[in-house]
């Protein structure tokens, strides 16, 4: 089989290296902004500035699970494999954010609250959507066929959506030692413009790392499709 006759391996977006560059960079100054341009809190000192990575991340991460929603929604009315990319995709960088988020929370809650951890119901609750797309990403990893795998994991998306405004709803809904959510109209107007360029920050390292996902998923799954025809065909792979 020639080169030729198989599928072209996929290119990534001409935008996609320089913007990865320019969101590095500008996440770096974000950072270097709330640390070293904003005041130590009155109470918690610089301790306060682990705001600036623990909400954002917790934002984007509700953004993550949104996107997995949606293109779990799209791949099961549409079946359209890039829909189960991106889903995977959002669904791998929301998670880390997750796990950045309960980590995060842990190293301020040693010091506010004299424990790395107690059964809040914001903790538990963060916990258990860490959880449910720890299971999403195990179900993917370990299901081989693909159609099945992408329903399945679609259904999964769906309903482990369910549980993100329960985790943000839930510093309203249940008494907690956790404060309610912050955004730059709640925190301070000192910290607020910090708050909100870390947030741009956070949100385009999401961008990149999805799309870098995203084309990695493209890319392996024309990779595949190029050894089940080698294999039908008896010949040799061609990369």
């Amino acid at each position: 089989m020639s080169s030729t006759e198989t599928a072209a391996l996929p290119v990534r977006p001409r935008w996609h290296r320089p913007f990865g560059t320019v969101a590095l960079l500008f996440f770096i100054a974000a950072q270097a902004f709330g640390y070293f341009a904003t005041a130590p809190e009155r109470d918690m000192g610089n301790l306060q500035k682990i705001m600036y990575v623990h909400v954002p991340a917790a934002w984007i991460a509700f953004i993550a699970f949104t996107v997995v929603f949606g293109a779990s929604v799209l791949y099961l009315w549409k079946r359209h494999e890039k829909y189960d990319h991106a889903a995977a995709s959002a669904a791998e960088v929301g998670t880390v954010l997750t796990g950045l988020t309960l980590a995060l929370g842990s190293i301020w809650g040693r010091p506010t609250w004299g424990v790395w951890w107690t059964w809040d119901p914001r903790l538990t609750t963060t916990a258990i959507l860490f959880l449910i797309y720890l299971s999403y990403l195990s179900l993917r990893a370990f299901t081989e066929d693909e159609e099945r795998r992408a329903r399945w994991s679609a259904a999964v998306g769906i309903l482990g959506f369910l549980n993100v405004p329960i985790v943000y709803m839930s510093v309203r809904w249940w008494r907690t030692i956790h404060q309610v959510q912050s955004t730059p109209g709640t925190v301070d107007s000192d910290y607020a413009l910090a708050l909100r360029l870390n947030a741009f920050a956070f949100l385009f390292l999401f961008i990149y790392f999805v799309a870098s996902r995203y084309h990695l998923a493209r890319l392996e799954r024309t990779l595949e499709a190029r050894r089940e025809e080698a294999a039908l065909a008896g010949g040799p792979i061609h990369v």
